[in-house]
């Protein structure tokens, strides 16, 4: 019997140059949503931020990069690493929240999309390979694999470039101290139908949205900054009750994903979660765990990039997938035949997940 596998042939990603430690906010004013300064100090406040989200450092891309040339540069490796030519691709897919700003701007140009510029700078001369962008807060990049699976299976595309690219540093407000979260980078993948004789590749998927009670927990608003320009706007978050969200609804779509594919969790070697903060990550995973009547999950189940590279949205799992496959993360390994569980979530509210057979 041979079946047409959905399988990710290339993987490659782009993380910015410049590093941007916890120390170098020390002398950073802080101020909350009412515009009042935060009377701590500069070291209490890093420390109590380093301990909740586990972040030392993280990426800002360089004053003369977009994101949709971190999204190219991420592109070419993902394509070298699948020996692929680019003229065959039938799709590319950008997942990506604010499209290309200027350093020293806070305005975003979609238009044209990044997947209709990455398109041009692959030189790709092929009418029918269409490119689009999509806007599924953190959880695109997890989304766009999902919507390369469903082309595949309708018949409707048979080689896909699915790329998240984001650069947060330049929506951030500077004096909101959750935008120390925040990071830039880009991950792409190729996502192909191969014909096996063994069922592997992308098995099953899972998505909600939740928007009644939960469209506002990350939103765009002027500074918390006393005095500040109300015209101009940056990226906020009410960080509690995400947290509150994601440990609720991501364990329920990681699980229903395993059912779907019929797949125990004791047969998942690697969780591939999306990197927002280390605390509300391994809490999603445990109560996954619990959800199996086991109370802790394995050692070494879910790799983290978070304490370096920070938290750069859609980048997140498409830059440890493809660093721990290139051998960057020596302390985590994934081989031919092991099961993956990938999640996501973001702004919407919106999860998603899927599983995948190496």
């Amino acid at each position: 019997m041979t079946y047409i596998n959905t399988l990710i042939t290339g993987l490659g990603s782009y993380v910015p140059k410049q590093i941007v430690k916890n120390e170098d906010f020390v002398e950073q004013e802080f101020f909350d949503e009412n515009n009042k300064r935060l009377e701590s100090s500069g070291e209490d406040i890093i420390r109590k931020f380093n301990e909740i989200t586990g972040i030392k450092e993280r990426r800002y891309v360089t004053p003369e990069l977009l994101t949709s040339d971190m999204a190219f540069l991420a592109a070419q490796k993902a394509i070298e690493n699948a020996g692929i030519n680019a003229e065959t691709l039938d799709q590319i897919i950008v997942a990506h929240n604010f499209g290309d700003i200027k350093d020293g701007t806070t305005q975003s140009d979609a238009v044209p999309s990044i997947a209709s510029r990455v398109k041009r700078m692959l030189k790709i001369e092929n009418p029918s390979c269409i490119a689009y962008d999509i806007l599924f807060g953190c959880p695109g990049w997890v989304q766009g694999i999902i919507h390369a699976d469903a082309f595949i299976k309708s018949g409707l595309g048979k080689r896909f470039l699915v790329i998240g690219a984001e650069s947060l540093s330049r929506v951030i407000d500077p004096v909101d101290r959750d935008s120390m979260i925040y990071s830039d980078g880009a991950g792409a993948a190729i996502v192909e139908a191969v014909e096996e004789n063994e069922k592997r590749g992308f098995l099953s998927s899972s998505m909600q949205t939740d928007t009644l009670n939960e469209n506002n927990y990350l939103y765009m608003s002027p500074s918390y900054k006393p005095d500040n320009d109300s015209n101009t706007i940056f990226l906020k978050m009410q960080g509690r009750k995400i947290y509150e969200y994601g440990i609720s609804k991501v364990p329920a779509a990681m699980k229903l994903a395993l059912e779907k594919a019929g797949i125990d969790i004791s047969e998942i070697k690697k969780i591939l979660i999306h990197q927002a903060n280390e605390k509300m990550d391994e809490a999603m995973v445990k109560r996954l765990y619990r959800l199996y009547k086991q109370k802790d999950a394995p050692e070494g189940i879910m790799p983290m990039s978070i304490h370096m590279l920070g938290n750069s949205s859609v980048a997140t799992i498409p830059t440890l997938y493809d660093k721990i496959l290139k051998g960057e993360f020596p302390q985590h390994e994934i081989h031919q035949g092991d099961t993956l569980l990938f999640a996501s979530v973001g702004a919407g509210l919106s999860v998603n997940a899927f599983v995948y057979k190496q």
